[in-house]
């Protein structure tokens, strides 16, 4: 398995990279969506973008749960920039549970959040923080961007 820091992602844009490619020395994952309970979530994942500039806050839109990101990825990203003027990264929609999960989540599957739970994705807008060591910490849907001890 590579260091998870140069595992390949794809862009919105069709293009590769890494999330050592998009900068920082450490990085909020998230997959988000833009029609669950918890899509005012990217209001303080923006603070902390805008805010932080060694942390990179990278957004995973995934349409798994309760089919609440359905839209395509100019309507997404259209969203985002209006309703929360998201300016951090949005990367191409993905699997991120079962058989289609796409390499990244695979190995983020595998940290155990603080009440020591790992395996799949359980919910939009689960958050792992990632530092450049390569040391992960995993956060619940439950748990708010803005409690997250940067």
């Amino acid at each position: 398995m590579p260091d998870i820091l140069d595992i390949k992602i794809a862009t919105m844009e069709g293009t590769q990279t890494t999330l050592r490619g998009l900068g920082g020395n450490r990085w909020l994952v998230v997959n988000v969506a833009s029609a669950c309970g918890a899509t005012p979530q990217y209001e303080g994942l923006q603070a902390i973008h805008a805010s932080n500039e060694e942390m990179t806050v990278v957004g995973f839109p995934c349409n798994q749960f309760g089919a609440q990101e359905p839209g395509t990825h100019s309507e997404i990203c259209e969203f985002t920039a209006e309703k929360y003027s998201v300016s951090f990264p949005l990367m191409a929609k993905v699997d991120v549970k079962g058989d289609g999960k796409t390499g990244l989540y695979i190995a983020l599957s595998e940290v155990a959040d603080a009440e020591g739970y790992s395996g799949d994705i359980r919910w939009n807008f689960e958050k792992f923080l990632i530092e450049s060591d390569g040391s992960i910490q995993r956060f619940s849907t439950r748990v708010m961007p803005e409690d997250i001890a940067l």
